[in-house]
């Protein structure tokens, strides 16, 4: 059976991903483009992988790239509500411009962890570039640090998502499209 018959229905296509995709590295290579220090993004392992990698590659700076992983959801469809950094960095982030490259920005939760996490680590700011924003989920207001921005792809309705690199159960990671899953797949 073909992956794309879980699927209920498409929200973003492949050619929509791209278009938005080099909207927002145009948007940062804009907004890093004077003397100051390249910056360094982040990405949020696991979902953030494959926009990550279209992201920058499509930005004209010199940049640095690193991952971190903060769990969250494990293998349901709704967050726990107390991350934890299961990966930390590899680079030094004292002193750096860093964005934050998440999958989704839900509850907020994660990216509030992760946001003091850098600024304890002494990053002198955090931008966040997230592929997909739930506002109507958001339980905890995040602050940027510094003269951090907010970059934000798409912004998603209120149903379970997967593909572009999002999952559930580590699952329809691979789908080239961002389409709701039918519930039958996840309940």
């Amino acid at each position: 059976m073909s992956l794309d018959a879980h699927i209920e229905r498409v929200l973003w296509t492949k050619f929509q991903i791209s278009k938005r995709v080099t909207e927002l590295a145009s948007q940062i290579t804009s907004d890093f483009s004077s003397p100051s220090p390249p910056p360094l993004l982040v990405g949020v392992a696991t979902g953030a992988f494959l926009f990550l990698a279209d992201l920058v590659r499509q930005i004209q700076l010199p940049i640095s790239v690193d991952f971190i992983r903060a769990e969250s959801y494990g293998s349901g469809t709704e967050s726990s509500g107390a991350p934890r950094i299961s990966l930390d960095l590899k680079l030094d982030v004292k002193d750096k411009h860093v964005i934050l490259v998440e999958d989704i920005v839900d509850t907020g939760n994660t990216l509030s962890c992760l946001i003091k996490h850098l600024e304890a680590k002494g990053a002198s700011s955090v931008s966040v570039c997230t592929f997909l924003d739930k506002p109507a989920r958001r339980k905890v207001h995040f602050e940027l640090l510094g003269d951090g921005k907010y970059y934000q792809g798409f912004e998603c309705p209120d149903y379970f998502v997967v593909g572009y690199g999002m999952d559930f159960a580590e699952l329809y990671r691979n789908l080239p499209y961002v389409g709701v899953l039918k519930p039958e797949y996840y309940n």
